[in-house]
């Protein structure tokens, strides 16, 4: 699982239409918003292929530019 951020030019004031396009793919992704209101959070399985496309079916711009991979924070305790 990857972890993403996406920086939107404009507040979100609903996040559904994105969580759907995604969910739709990966029913285990999370999607939440930071306090700032523009920058989108996602943990999924997604490429990041993927996930530009379900941007632009929600309406966002599409932006590679945008969407940053955030490092992995896992702590390997669990992969063994």
């Amino acid at each position: 699982m990857a972890e993403f951020a996406f920086q939107s030019p404009q507040a979100m004031p609903d996040l559904a239409p994105l969580d759907g396009a995604i969910v739709d793919l990966d029913p285990a992704a999370l999607v939440d918003l930071d306090a700032d209101g523009r920058t989108i959070r996602v943990a999924t399985v997604l490429t990041r292929a993927e996930l530009l496309g379900c941007l632009a079916e929600a309406g966002l711009p599409a932006d590679d530019e945008r969407l940053r991979q955030l490092p992995s924070i896992c702590c390997g305790g669990c992969s063994g």
